[in-house]
């Protein structure tokens, strides 16, 4: 299979997926190495793919017009798994999506990294991959302040989140 072959195969397995596909799972698929389906990705993303890679794999950016309630969200929290996994959780329980996250670095200016975590299946597996890479969140950069970008399926379920953010003490205001 040449490289352009296998490129179109990526695309093909992204455009079909409902969930994010690991570059572990397109290289088993694909016979190559996993550092080749990272290289490939760069490539279709340099051509205007829109592939976006969250910490379940990699999806395909599908627009939709979507009845969900959009909104970011400043939360604070110490740099405690526990404390992480709480506010996940928090947002998840009660309907949303938790879309990204953002700090404002002093000398990159914003960082965002995608996160399309929507259960505690997500928030679990995203822990897992923390204390296995031994990775810190991107709030260690910045005091525990950061951003999230949230959907919910209506105002009321968004206001319901900023409202447990709130008692839970992690929103900050």
């Amino acid at each position: 299979m040449s490289q352009e072959q296998r490129r179109a195969s990526i695309m093909a397995i992204l455009e079909e997926a409902t969930t994010p596909i690991t570059g572990s799972s397109l290289s088993s698929t694909l016979g190559v190495t996993r550092q080749i389906i990272v290289g490939d990705v760069a490539v279709l993303r340099a051509r205007g793919e829109q592939i976006v890679a969250t910490p379940q794999g990699y999806l395909l950016y599908k627009p939709q017009v979507t009845k969900a309630y959009r909104s970011t969200v400043a939360v604070r929290h110490g740099d405690e798994e526990s404390e992480l996994t709480e506010e996940l959780n928090l947002i998840v329980d009660l309907g949303g999506v938790v879309v990204d996250v953002t700090v404002e670095h002093p000398l990159y200016g914003e960082l965002t990294a995608n996160l399309q975590i929507a259960s505690r299946k997500d928030v679990e597996q995203f822990a897992g991959k923390m204390r296995e890479l031994r990775a810190e969140p991107l709030s260690i950069l910045t005091a525990g302040y950061h951003l999230h970008t949230i959907e919910a399926p209506t105002s009321e379920v968004m206001g319901a989140i900023r409202e447990a953010l709130r008692e839970a003490g992690y929103l900050a205001e």
